[in-house]
């Protein structure tokens, strides 16, 4: 195989390091996202920033997107438009990527990700501030086609589709010891394997949903690109081809999407029911310990 050219970042700027985002103007919607975790957010948070839900994003049983006419009304009442530019961030990063796959969804064109989250702003020394912070002012219309980047997600009948292609890949990130079957990796997912014919994308240690640290650094940032690439690519998964990333529920899938859509690759989506939703459907074909075990890869 060729050696492939070196990688690099098709949108930079996108990715924000914490000195940059300490010089960020007053135009751009700061955002603080996490499940759960107003009391952290109220304790202490980036100044500036506002508070989100994913539970406003994602709803149970299966803990797929929302409606598009629910996410465009929390886009609506969080004062976010097309063309309104979103700096998102977590406690768990994780968290955070999954509202900016969905704002991608949306059609937002300009969301960008603090990189290594609020942990590393206040290990670089940046200042908190406490309290309900100010209020979102809305607006009354996204002013674009909504969504305007429906490619961006896909159901299950899309993925059965896609695992078809010649061209196409379904890319599993989620922990060696999910993707083989030795565990589900979640307390309320009892089923264990993976979708035959998806790529192992990796993720992070096993035994925890919340590390990507195949992808990043000892601070939680992105490991460069190059790095990922070579990763991506050793498992047969590359820009030439059609990608769609899932995990168990979405939340690693879309950190991967977002990287991909970084590093510019053209077609890209999540598939966001994930493991969760295939395993629940006894029609689908499940890949056991053995069978992963013999899976080859061509690289192409």
């Amino acid at each position: 195989m060729p050696a492939s050219p070196p990688s690099r970042l098709t949108r930079p700027h996108q990715l924000v390091a914490p000195a940059c985002l300490a010089r960020q103007g007053a135009d751009a919607r700061i955002i603080e996202v996490g499940c759960d975790g107003r009391a952290q957010y109220l304790a202490a948070h980036i100044p500036t920033a506002i508070h989100l839900d994913t539970r406003e994003l994602e709803a149970p049983p299966l803990f797929n997107k929302v409606s598009d006419e629910a996410l465009l009304a929390v886009l609506l009442r969080l004062g976010i438009r097309h063309d309104t530019t979103v700096i998102l961030y977590g406690r768990n990063t994780l968290a955070a990527a999954r509202a900016a796959h969905l704002m991608l969804y949306a059609g937002v064109t300009d969301v960008r990700l603090l990189d290594g989250g609020f942990a590393r702003w206040c290990a670089d020394g940046h200042p908190v501030t406490a309290g309900p912070g100010e209020a979102p002012v809305p607006v009354s219309a996204f002013g674009a086609p909504f969504p305007g980047r429906p490619d961006f997600l896909i159901d299950m009948a899309q993925a059965r589709r896609l695992l078809a292609r010649d061209d196409a890949v379904l890319a599993s990130v989620r922990t060696w010891s999910e993707h083989t079957g030795a565990t589900s990796g979640y307390s309320y997912i009892s089923a264990r394997g993976d979708i035959p014919g998806a790529r192992w994308g990796r993720a992070g240690r096993d035994g925890d949903v919340n590390s990507m640290s195949d992808y990043h650094d000892a601070a939680g940032c992105m490991l460069p690109a190059a790095v990922i690439e070579a990763m991506w690519r050793e498992q047969g998964i590359h820009a030439g081809l059609e990608t769609a990333f899932y995990c168990g529920t979405g939340w690693r899938a879309s950190l991967a999407f977002y990287y991909a859509w970084l590093l510019g690759w053209p077609r890209i989506g999540v598939y966001d029911g994930g493991w969760f939703e295939w395993s629940a459907d006894a029609g689908n074909p499940v890949r056991t310990a053995a069978s992963a075990a013999c899976q080859t890869i061509d690289a192409d």
